[in-house]
């Protein structure tokens, strides 16, 4: 799937720039570490093992060059090794530390960079690992290291002392993985919903635009239609056919199927564009549901429809083309599907909600299309049904306060569930609604 696919590849280019990253932070820090030590060892006058940390800063500067060209090189970059260059970091550190006097360094609080970087790049899971393992090396420090030997300053620092420190070490490490990952999480989620809204913009604009092809099409199409429309009944009055039932029933046959052809133009124009505004209809819930399985049997070659209705209330409501065309798109896919056997129609009430089930014995719908429901030209190859009517189905019940969703039966066949507010189809509601 090339969504699926882009989505890898986002995911694959994002881990490589975060170990760039993590390169050039590890660089400032291999700078400010040889700085401090040669201003503390040879301008302060304090007796450092720079051998030894000098070492450790080789090492540390030879692990980044190998990252770099890792870097480079590297298709995908994976959390775990990220989280390894940390855990590489945080050692090199607790060995600085060590041959400089431990906790009682005040560079001892680096150790909370560490626990940072892992929060904002990995995530909260191992943001708490990486605070456990320098809350670890903290401890650790403070029974093993090289005391520094500094004027008034004692060979051990007191318990009490030590044990602030370590505490107020965890706090703020703690803190920092909580509200950095919160705050993470409230950035994720406001760009989800940020994503969510222009998916949505841009699939009304394929609305628009769909609404501006049916409109041309409208256009072409109806004096063809119209033509047509005159020619049948013209056969229709005349002797020769007249003399001829099987003629006579084809030719009504034609005339009811260049109706729906009409209606079929007329409810894409507007589902595509306004879902409330063409010859609006009172009616009460149950009538509505009765007509609109009637009409629905005379028009299409389907075998039957199971029209079963469950705990509900017989209600005014306004009905309309677009409310038609929606409920008429999702039985026509379930007829697309299984073609000798009748769809059923459920109808019930639920939590002030209309809820209309639509289930066919066909093959169900592949997984692709279940993730992308709604999503337009989304049939799939060798499966009718499912493409442009579902989309179409979607929007309609999204601009009516609605939602639509599809599953797959355990028994077998496909479901699809309209959602509606009743509020959105009762008189109550229209009365105070201004016209599209």
């Amino acid at each position: 799937m090339p969504a699926a696919a882009d989505a890898g590849r986002a995911e694959h280019l994002a881990g490589r720039k975060n170990l760039v990253q993590l390169v050039q932070l590890r660089w400032l820090a291999v700078g400010g570490q040889l700085l401090t030590i040669v201003a503390v060892h040879y301008l302060l006058g304090i007796e450092l093992p720079l051998g030894e940390m000098l070492l450790l800063l080789a090492a540390l500067s030879l692990f980044n060059a190998v990252c770099a060209l890792r870097a480079r090189a590297a298709r995908q970059v994976l959390d775990r090794e990220l989280f390894a260059g940390l855990l590489v970091d945080a050692a090199v550190l607790s060995g600085q530390l060590y041959y400089s006097g431990g906790v009682s360094n005040p560079f001892v609080f680096l150790f909370l960079l560490q626990v940072v970087v892992a929060v904002v790049l990995l995530g909260p899971r191992l943001g708490w690992a990486m605070a456990l393992l320098t809350g670890g090396c903290f401890v650790a420090l403070t029974q093993w290291h090289r005391p520094l030997e500094l004027p008034g300053l004692e060979p051990a620092l007191p318990p009490h002392y030590v044990g602030g420190l370590l505490l107020c070490f965890m706090l703020v490490a703690a803190l920092l993985v909580l509200f950095i990952g919160r705050i993470g999480r409230n950035l994720r989620q406001r760009d989800e919903r940020l994503a969510n809204l222009r998916q949505r913009a841009a699939e009304e604009e394929h609305i628009v635009r769909i609404g501006l092809l049916a409109s041309g099409a409208a256009h072409e199409l109806g004096t063809p239609l119209a033509t047509l429309s005159v020619i049948l009944g013209d056969w229709s009055r005349m002797a020769v056919f007249a003399a001829e039932p099987e003629l006579r029933e084809e030719i009504d046959e034609m005339q009811v199927q260049l109706q729906r052809c009409k209606r079929i133009v007329s409810g894409i124009l507007l589902a595509a564009g306004e879902a409330r505004g063409e010859a609006p209809v009172e009616t009460t819930l149950h009538e509505f549901l009765d007509d609109l399985a009637a009409h629905w049997l005379r028009t299409r070659p389907a075998p039957g429809l199971r029209l079963q209705r469950e705990n509900l209330p017989d209600v005014d409501i306004v009905s309309d083309t677009a409310l038609r065309q929606m409920i008429d798109n999702v039985l026509d896919n379930a007829l697309e599907a299984a073609p000798d056997a009748e769809p059923t129609l459920w109808a019930e009430c639920e939590d002030d909600e209309l809820v209309l089930r639509v289930q066919d014995s066909g093959p169900g719908f592949v997984p692709e299309m279940l993730a992308r429901l709604g999503k337009p030209y989304q049939s799939s190859k060798g499966r009718p049904g499912g493409g442009l009517g579902l989309f179409l189905a979607v929007n309609v019940a999204r601009i009516l306060g609605g939602r639509l969703q599809a599953r797959n039966r355990e028994g077998g066949g496909a479901e699809v569930t309209i959602r509606l507010p009743l509020a959105a189809l009762t008189l109550q509601d229209k009365d105070t609604d201004e016209p599209h």
